[in-house]
């Protein structure tokens, strides 16, 4: 048989606590919002359940038995609680605690993200963010990250939630010292030697435009590393395609073609559904959101000189 307390609420122990309180059902259903004939059958059906008076039925009013008394003091640590948790909750409104996965991909991460990461943090010292590297997209629904920062170049999971917070510009980028300040022509540029992406990374559409343009004995070098593809043009190896948000902060590389839309990606915060509303979860992409809004145009490749203006690097 099942257990009565199995059916005791917090409801239950609050008009206990209230009826013992003030003596009297009418002011027990002011107190609590009810009509009287509530309070009198919701005691009557608890006393019934747990086979005992709560209360000796007096003029003076209503008196708590010995079993009226522990539910009352029962009631007082409950609601106690309540309000400790509640507050608890609150407070991190504003002030978020506890670990936050994120994944990323290298390059989002070195130049990008890691800011906006340390600004987050500045303001919610409480949350421990482990961030994991990496070009695959970890498993959202398992636990494996709890938000996704990514480039993406088709439609994100249907079972996750995001949001595209901008448009990725890519552009040729060649090392800055080989060109001095000047573009190669438009002819030329193909002829030259070119760097490109390897097998990881063969789903960008950076790799298809160069594959579908460059002779294959100009290509000399691949890396499944957008990070370890600026490194190889800094160093002189070559022409290479790179984010515009990436490229254009690096005071070693300059752009030696335009922008090209047929190699632009999309950039989503992801995470997933279940979550989405976790106070630190949330609290960090409405941060990302915000942050993001502000770099716009160096995303979409609209500050070429990023790095003249802002003295990086």
């Amino acid at each position: 048989m099942r257990d009565p307390l199995d059916k005791l609420s917090w409801d239950d122990l609050r008009i206990v606590k209230v009826i013992g309180e003030s003596g009297s059902l009418a002011l027990a259903a002011t107190a609590l919002g009810i009509n009287t004939s509530t309070v009198s059958r919701r005691l009557s059906q608890l006393e019934g359940t747990l086979g005992v008076a709560l209360f000796d039925r007096r003029r003076a009013g209503y008196l708590p038995t010995a079993s009226g008394a522990e539910l009352m003091a029962l009631a007082e640590r409950v609601e106690l609680d309540v309000i400790s948790v509640a507050r608890r909750v609150s407070g991190h409104v504003e002030k978020q605690a506890g670990d936050l996965r994120v994944t990323t991909s290298d390059a989002l991460m070195l130049d990008f993200l890691t800011p906006i990461i340390a600004d987050f943090h500045a303001l919610n010292p409480s949350v421990r963010v482990d961030v994991i590297v990496g070009n695959c997209l970890l498993n959202l629904a398992r636990g494996e990250s709890d938000i996704a920062f990514r480039a993406v170049t088709g439609v994100p999971p249907e079972n996750l939630f995001g949001r595209k917070v901008a448009t990725i510009a890519w552009a040729a980028y060649g090392r800055r010292l080989d060109f001095f300040d000047d573009r190669p022509p438009p002819s030329d540029i193909y002829q030259r030697r070119w760097l490109s992406y390897g097998k990881g990374l063969s789903g960008l559409k950076a790799h298809a435009f160069v594959e579908e343009r460059v002779p294959r004995e100009r290509i000399v070098f691949q890396s499944d590393s957008v990070a370890g593809m600026s490194t190889a043009i800094a160093a002189g190896m070559g022409i290479g395609f790179l984010p515009c948000m990436h490229g254009d902060i690096s005071a070693d590389l300059m752009r030696v073609g335009p922008t090209e839309p047929d190699t632009s990606d999309e950039l989503w915060i992801l995470t997933h559904p279940d979550i989405r509303k976790s106070g630190r979860v949330n609290a960090f992409m409405t941060h990302c959101l915000k942050a993001i809004a502000k770099q716009r145009a160096l995303i979409e490749g609209r500050r070429p000189d990023a790095h003249r203006a802002d003295g990086q690097r």
